[in-house]
């Protein structure tokens, strides 16, 4: 082997380890441009990534994504077939938000949410830009046709199951109902009395 082969496998594996050492990561990146559909973010790799402005609109609806401003994203893949870098908002907070989720299901807390949409066997569910999925047996205690007077409303929700590796968070309303009531009702017969 010459030198020039040997320096060029370095260099190959030094690049190959950044790009493991990428993907499937959240990292810092900063917004150089925005357009009607699309904020490019440069994370730091040969090229930029885009993010979907209504991804940003609905994961940062407290603030407005700007030209310079600095956010985490999640890169799924270094690079497409159109060379960008493959980045996702979304999957940055939910990687960000396993943690406090997981918290919440060992300790049995409640958290708030809303119901914006309905999917196959149930509804999503926004918590804190986070997307969850709440199963239609779990809405509430007994079985409800019509779910309109929810939509939107900030109810609470208890965690029932987190899969990282499918990125799904399941809740339920109907086991924070569930609880409710058990402790209305526990207070209730402590304050009865004879008579």
């Amino acid at each position: 082997m010459t030198e020039n082969t040997e320096n060029f496998e370095a260099l190959l594996d030094q690049s190959l380890k950044k790009i493991k050492n990428f993907e499937g990561k959240v990292v810092n990146g900063k917004v150089i441009s925005i357009d009607h559909n699309h904020a490019l973010i440069d994370v730091g790799l040969k090229s930029e990534g885009r993010v979907s402005m209504d991804e940003l609109r609905f994961c940062d609806k407290e603030k407005e994504i700007k030209v310079g401003d600095k956010i985490d994203v999640f890169v799924e893949r270094v690079e497409d077939k159109n060379g960008e870098a493959v980045l996702s908002r979304e999957k940055a907070k939910k990687e960000v938000a396993f943690d406090a989720f997981n918290q919440l299901l060992e300790k049995d807390k409640a958290i708030d949410g809303k119901i914006y949409g309905k999917v196959k066997g149930g509804y999503t569910v926004d918590i804190d830009g986070v997307i969850t999925f709440l199963p239609g047996s779990q809405v509430d205690i007994k079985p409800v046709k019509d779910i309109n007077h929810l939509i939107e409303q900030k109810l609470s929700f208890k965690v029932l199951k987190i899969d990282k590796e499918r990125g799904n968070i399941v809740i339920s309303r109907k086991a924070f109902l569930e609880e409710s009531f058990k402790k209305n009702l526990k207070d209730v017969k402590k304050n009865l009395k004879e008579g």
